[in-house]
């Protein structure tokens, strides 16, 4: 357990949340909701994203608060409601998800970078992939030197990046155009389909929406355990008006297609198309600071799920190791290695941004499904509700809910994302059964756990036959 020089404060832990979800995708947002619907589409997109997330966000606020002795974060929720197998799978998706996650971050900032300097291109030359790793390494050694240090720079950051988007917002309420706005909504309806015109917009809104969770990541260095629900829903609440808004205020701005052809990051485009350049300099700026901030943040929740699996005896046990500084030095090694190998591989990628955002959408989701499954469960059973049991219908409607969204946003995300995640899930188990073996236990308890495994690989290897085929493209 962390020492009280450690702990965070209710304002750091809302910093968690707010500098994990606004990063990468707050800024891509215009040209991706351009390129799949039009106004009309798009608010049915975030009122399914809202409502489903919102679910999720209560979800983790009520666990949070009634099972407070579960302080590791996402997974452990899915090991007491479902097992070991689960759990490890759950920490497994989550941590992989977010190195993959942390490579989109750079990916991005060095494809702004390439709209300045040629060389850096479209974020994936030798330039781009060597800038890149120097920055991996320089936050590697930040976070070695303390969480708290590197929280506070979080903290300061979190707010600094919100300026641009905030100006952003206020520039393009001014120009709002109605005309252009309606004739938006006219383009989309003639386009057809709006049923699959939201599918599309589908695991965007996840991958800017992922991060709700990173208050109960950080569970136990709150000084109030109270906070950490308080704030899950204030980061919640106050990111999710800023993306609705960078989305939907285009649309009144500037013609659907227009946006829809910008290079990303579209914020940039669309705000140098209304004030001249200097908002494209200006929004690109925001960007680089905001992304540097969120991959500051889930570097700390990477290493800090890593150990706190490794800490409950669900991976192997040389990731539950602290330096002097109390920061689970050999997990931050081990995930700054996998996003380094990941920045290499984008050499060889044609849209490795596009790939990343959806594979991290898909990985997550997962363990999201297992929070959102053991909440319901517990409002169920009525578990720890001797204190304020009128909440519990409530919570059980919610949980019910938040279940009902992530199913739908797997299936939503397609088979092809499933795969790949199956690809990453299955040899995964090697962790899980050097941990097993180090405990002197048998790696599978009963038949659900060989149920599964046995469908993730089964799935993992339908999914490099698809890959190695053809039929299957990244």
């Amino acid at each position: 357990m962390a020492d009280t020089g450690q702990k965070m404060s209710r304002l750091q832990l809302t910093a968690m949340v707010v500098g994990g979800m606004v990063g990468a995708g707050i800024f891509s947002l215009p040209r991706t909701f351009a390129n799949a619907t039009g106004p009309v589409g798009a608010a049915i997109a975030w009122i399914v994203a809202g409502v489903g997330m919102y679910t999720l966000a209560r979800v983790f606020q009520a666990l949070a608060e009634r099972k407070p002795q579960l302080d590791a974060g996402v997974f452990v929720y899915a090991k007491e409601g479902f097992g070991d197998y689960p759990g490890f799978l759950s920490a497994f998706g989550y941590w992989i998800g977010s190195c993959i996650g942390n490579v989109s971050y750079w990916v991005l900032i060095k494809s702004t970078l390439g709209a300045f300097f040629p060389v850096f291109g479209d974020g994936n030359t030798v330039t781009a992939i060597v800038v890149a790793s120097i920055g991996i390494w320089l936050f590697h050694f930040l976070i070695l030197r303390g969480i708290k240090q590197a929280a506070f720079i979080n903290t300061v950051v979190t707010f600094a990046k919100v300026v641009p988007i905030m100006v952003f917002i206020v520039i393009l309420i001014f120009v709002f155009k109605y005309g252009t706005f309606r004739l938006n909504i006219a383009s989309a309806a003639q386009a057809g389909g709006l049923l699959q015109q939201v599918r599309a917009t589908m695991l965007v809104t996840v991958f800017v929406f992922i991060g709700i969770e990173g208050a109960s990541v950080y569970s136990r260095y709150a000084k109030e355990r109270t906070d950490v629900g308080r704030a899950t829903i204030f980061g919640f609440c106050a990111v999710t008006a800023l993306m609705v808004l960078v989305s939907m205020l285009p649309f009144a701005v500037l013609p659907r297609d227009d946006v829809a052809g910008m290079r990303q990051p579209s914020m940039a485009a669309v705000l140098e198309s209304v004030v001249g350049p200097w908002g494209g300099i200006f929004v690109s700026i925001g960007l680089i600071v905001s992304v540097l901030g969120a991959y500051l943040a889930w570097s700390l929740i990477c290493a800090e799920v890593m150990f706190a699996a490794a800490r409950n005896q669900d991976m192997p046990a040389v990731f539950a190791r602290e330096n002097a500084n109390n920061v689970p030095a050999n997990a931050l090694w081990i995930t700054n290695i996998v996003v380094q190998i990941l920045v290499a591989s984008t050499y060889f990628s044609r849209d490795a941004f596009a790939l990343m955002l959806n594979l991290t959408s898909s990985m997550s989701l997962i363990p999201y499904l297992f929070v959102a499954a053991y909440g319901w469960i517990v409002s169920n059973r009525g578990e720890s509700y001797e204190v304020r049991p009128e909440e519990r219908k409530r919570d059980l409607i919610l949980a019910a809910v938040a279940v009902i969204y992530t199913v739908f946003m797997i299936l939503a995300g397609g088979v092809k994302f499933i795969l790949l995640s199956a690809i990453l899930y299955a040899p995964g188990t090697v962790l899980y059964f050097i941990a097993r073996r180090e405990r002197k236990l048998k790696v599978f308890q009963g038949v659900s756990d060989w149920v599964i495994f046995i469908v993730a690989a089964v799935a993992a290897i339908v999914g490099v036959v698809s890959l190695a085929t053809g039929l299957m493209a990244l």
